[in-house]
């Protein structure tokens, strides 16, 4: 059974990315995973919306809630295609990644989640973490499907 991916984030004035580079990049590696799995990506205006959309979800289980935010688990790339291969093999209905405002999540919402995903130590503006989060992604696809992506070639 193939699980759907969904991505979503918090972007206090929807359609107000700050470069046009973010809204290119994230296109492309939406486009990109489509290749490989039903992607839905959505940009909501709070963290209340997503929880409700969560609500809203119409399938037999509720969707696992991956929420980026820096004090989760750092995963390698392998790593992150293994998460991925997992809940795919378990029968997960939707994965739902989720990036957060310039503030990140409120303590509610990191308990609320299935896993925590950190991206590094560094702190990385939320629109840059949307599109590493995405081409990560991609990049777990593309190792799960043994194509060249991943080495470089």
């Amino acid at each position: 059974m193939r699980v759907k991916l969904r991505v979503a984030w918090i972007q206090a004035k929807p359609g107000k990315d700050k470069f046009p580079a973010i809204q290119s990049l994230t296109a492309e590696y939406l486009k990109r995973l489509a290749r490989y799995i039903p992607v839905e990506s959505q940009e909501l205006p709070s963290e209340d919306s997503l929880f409700k959309q969560i609500d809203k979800t119409v399938s037999r289980t509720a969707p696992v809630l991956v929420l980026l935010d820096s004090r989760g688990k750092q995963l390698s790339s392998e790593e992150l295609a293994q998460f991925v291969d997992d809940h795919q093999s378990r029968g997960t209905q939707q994965l739902l990644f989720a990036v957060g405002g310039p503030d990140g999540f409120s303590p509610e919402a990191r308990k609320a989640a299935s896993f925590q995903l950190s991206l590094g130590k560094m702190t990385l503006p939320h629109e840059l973490a949307r599109v590493i989060l995405l081409e990560q992604l991609y990049r777990a696809f593309t190792i799960l499907k043994g194509h060249p992506y991943h080495k470089g070639h």
